[in-house]
């Protein structure tokens, strides 16, 4: 029965008190949250614990979502301020440097099993720990534009911010990855990644707008629709 609900009537049963109404919320939206917060966030631990507190706010909060948004739109940006909190706490408590290569080496897409042959392995390391290097903004702002396709009018929705923002932010990251991406560009000693995005492949030159500014900060607040 549940199959047939959409997002809002199934958030509307949970607030009224049906117990499973959310599992089946969960269930349809946890494997693109979890591809948001892992390409986010490059740790798989960290991406676990904060889809975990991400959820747990949602559940908190549902009585607060008055529809303004899609609730898929309404997930991704509690999720996506849970990893930019994840990410501002590590790097406040971070005294060395940490072993990215050895860690992103356990990295896998989340649709595929732990025991899944690693034929873009190589190449998908090399994408999340170049983008481990982009400050928690930037890195979010490409995640969900580039690498999960999201319109930029729709980023700024999740992030909560101007459009103009995530541009600028987009901006800003393709600029810093771009040297470091070169060599996996077409006659740059390697192929072009394919995240399936719908945008654009990762790693395309934009210059920063002139008068952007990427000050602006990501507003929190997990249960605001």
């Amino acid at each position: 029965m549940r199959d047939g609900l959409s997002d809002a009537d199934l958030l509307a049963r949970h607030v009224a008190g049906d117990p499973d109404a959310f599992g089946e919320i969960v269930r349809r939206h946890r494997d693109r949250l979890w591809a948001v917060a892992l390409r986010t966030l490059g740790d798989r631990e960290e991406a676990a614990d904060a889809v975990q507190d991400a959820l747990v706010s949602a559940y908190r909060a549902a009585h607060t979502f008055r529809g303004q948004s899609a609730v898929t739109t309404w997930l991704h940006r509690i999720t996506v301020n849970a990893c930019l909190d994840r990410a501002r706490k590590a790097a406040s408590r971070r005294t060395a440097p940490l072993a990215e290569t050895e860690r992103l080496e356990q990295l896998i897409e989340p649709h595929e099993s732990a025991a899944a042959p690693a034929e873009r392995g190589d190449l998908h390391r090399e994408l999340l720990q170049a983008l481990s290097t982009l400050p928690p903004d930037q890195r979010a702002a490409l995640v969900l534009v580039d690498m999960q396709g999201y319109p930029v009018a729709e980023a700024a929705e999740v992030l909560d911010v101007p459009v103009g923002t995530v541009k600028s932010r987009c901006a800003r990251g393709r600029a810093r990855l771009l040297p470091i991406l070169t060599h996996l560009r077409p006659g740059g000693g390697g192929s072009p990644p394919s995240d399936g995005g719908r945008n654009r492949t990762q790693g395309a030159s934009v210059p920063p707008p002139a008068g952007q500014s990427d000050a602006d900060p990501v507003k929190g607040g997990g249960g605001r629709a």
